[in-house]
């Protein structure tokens, strides 16, 4: 694999900073309670966490919102939260970090999703979620649309962020994928193939494994095998491209990094650079958004695998969800080329 060189990598990044992008999808506030243990609770067999701090970050597609302004491209998020101090403590992290939340819909009669973390020494204990996941309603829905159709006037890709909270319906994907073809924008998606839609026609599309496998209907059989012998992958891959027809197909394979491919192409592999990993928790948010930020920088489509490769390895060595800035994405390409 010829490597991305710096110079490349700066020049993408540069053109970075002249683009802007829609995200638009499931917004959620994560929650991190951080404490330590030294005991076990007499009323029951669990661990008493001693508290130290609480932070938050945004999540969902807050979190790929916050991944793109982290790398320089202007960005609108598009959504909707709960009339709540979870949306307010969300809008005001979003603010800080240059995301517009102009988009976003305040609606009383849903929740903002919330998800509460539990940690202790650097290891997540419990999870809590509080949210609505019910879908929203044809009038909110045509509100959102109304938005992005006047939003996406001067946009250079899409992002949906589909994470089954009821923002991202049949509805809204049926008028972005024409109106999207008829501008010339990029329309990424990260599918949840539980939530049943139907996904033809898209730019993007960039499962993980697990969800490359549901999304084809097929079982995982296979483990452990390098991707480009791994026939039941290839197999998923190319059930994927000609029953879904995406310019792109991006399977995201763990610690095997991640595996390209595209109709009338040779699956192309990628192998992690990841040098160590500490929670995955939103690496597939800073994939989906490096990887369509790149490709409206200017970079091809491998071009643009191996820039979000290196951004997800960043990602995954830092707690919690997390954002990789153009001076680490740099410095994890000078530790490649220096090792090669």
């Amino acid at each position: 694999m010829k490597p991305l060189s710096l110079a490349r990598v700066q020049q993408l990044l540069a053109a970075a900073h002249q683009t802007r992008l829609l995200v638009v999808g499931d917004v959620m506030l994560d929650q991190f309670i951080w404490g330590h243990v030294t005991r076990i609770s007499p009323e029951a067999p669990v661990p008493v966490v001693e508290f130290e701090r609480e932070s938050f970050m945004p999540g969902g597609a807050a979190n790929v919102a916050r991944n793109l302004t982290a790398l320089g491209a202007a960005t609108e998020l598009l959504g909707s939260v709960g009339n709540d101090h979870a949306a307010e403590n969300l809008q005001r992290l979003l603010q800080a970090q240059r995301v517009g939340c102009g988009g976003l819909l305040l609606q009383a009669d849903r929740m903002t999703s919330l998800k509460t973390r539990i940690i202790a020494h650097q290891q997540q204990i419990v999870r809590m979620d509080r949210e609505t996941r019910a879908e929203l309603d044809g009038e909110s829905t045509q509100r959102l649309i109304d938005t992005i159709e006047r939003e996406s006037e001067h946009a250079d890709a899409i992002i949906i962020g589909d994470y089954g909270k009821g923002v991202i319906t049949q509805t809204l994907l049926d008028e972005l994928k024409p109106l999207c073809r008829a501008r010339g924008i990029w329309l990424s998606l990260d599918p949840k193939p539980v939530h049943h839609l139907k996904l033809a026609g898209l730019s993007l599309i960039t499962p993980n494994r697990k969800e490359a496998f549901e999304l084809a209907g097929l079982a995982d059989g296979t483990r452990g095998v390098a991707p480009l012998q791994d026939k039941l992958l290839l197999h998923v891959a190319e059930k994927i491209l000609q029953e879904l027809k995406p310019a792109l197909l991006l399977i995201t394979l763990g610690d095997q990094g991640m595996l390209l491919c595209q109709r009338g192409h040779e699956p192309f592999h990628i192998p992690t650079v990841a040098q160590e990993v500490f929670d995955v928790s939103g690496a597939g948010d800073t994939v989906i958004a490096s990887f369509t930020l790149a490709i409206a920088a200017g970079a091809s489509p491998v071009e643009a695998a191996i820039f979000s490769n290196h951004a997800a390895g960043v990602v995954v060595g830092k707690v919690g969800t997390a954002t990789v800035t153009p001076e680490e994405l740099l410095a994890s390409f000078k530790r490649d080329l220096a090792a090669k």
